[in-house]
C-alpha cells in the first residue's frame, strides 16, 4: 500500500541554528492497480459478443437433375452479366452474346434496376458469368449488387465459347490487355 518516508531529507541549514523541516515523500504501490486493470479486462471479454461472421446463402444444384427439372427462363426477362479483365463488365439482354455491351462496375446498378423495371418479377433471371481474368473482388462486388438491387432469382455460370470469344474482340477492340 502507500508508506510515509520520514527520513531526513538532507541537512542544510539556512543559517546558524536552524532546523530544516523534514520533508516527507509518498511511494504509492500500484499492485491493486494493477489487479483491479486485469479484472476490467477479463470481464469486458467475457462480457461482450464477439462479431459473428457474415455469409450469403449459396444454393447449389443437385447432381441428378433431369432436363424437365431445369429452369425454363424467357429471353425478354434475361440478363446476362459477363466480367471480363481490368475491371470490365459486359452485359447483352436475352440470349444473344453478339450483342454484348460494355459498361462499368459503378453505372452496373443502374443497368440492373432499368432491366428490373421493365420485366416482370417472375420472368427477370440475371447470369453472373465471371471470365478466367476475372477478379474475386469483381464476383463479390456483382453478387452484392443482387443483393442491393433485391433480385432473388440469379445464377453463376461459366462463359460458353461464343461469349468468351465476343469478350476478347471487344477487349482487343478497346486496346485492354
Amino acid at each position: 500500500m502507500a508508506e510515509l518516508d520520514t527520513s531526513s531529507g538532507g541537512g542544510h541549514k539556512k543559517g546558524p541554528g536552524v532546523k530544516k523541516a523534514k520533508k516527507l515523500s509518498t511511494k504509492v504501490d500500484l499492485t491493486p492497480m494493477v489487479d483491479l486493470g486485469f479484472l476490467l479486462i477479463t470481464f469486458f471479454l467475457f462480457a461482450t459478443t464477439l462479431n459473428e461472421p457474415t455469409t450469403m446463402n449459396l444454393a447449389m444444384p443437385k447432381d441428378d437433375v433431369k432436363d424437365q427439372d431445369l429452369t425454363k427462363i424467357k429471353e425478354s426477362g434475361a440478363l446476362t452479366i459477363v466480367m471480363g479483365k481490368s475491371n470490365q463488365v459486359y452485359y447483352y439482354l436475352g440470349m444473344d452474346p453478339t450483342k454484348l455491351q460494355s459498361t462499368t462496375y459503378t453505372q452496373l446498378r443502374s443497368v440492373i434496376l432499368n432491366k428490373k423495371q421493365t420485366t416482370p418479377a417472375d420472368d427477370l433471371f440475371i447470369t453472373i458469368k465471371p471470365d478466367k481474368d476475372a477478379t474475386y473482388e469483381n464476383v463479390v462486388n456483382v453478387l452484392d449488387e443482387m443483393t442491393i438491387d433485391d433480385i432473388h432469382k440469379y445464377s453463376m455460370d461459366n462463359a460458353n465459347d461464343v461469349e468468351a470469344l465476343v469478350v476478347q474482340k471487344t477487349e482487343e477492340a478497346n486496346g485492354i490487355k
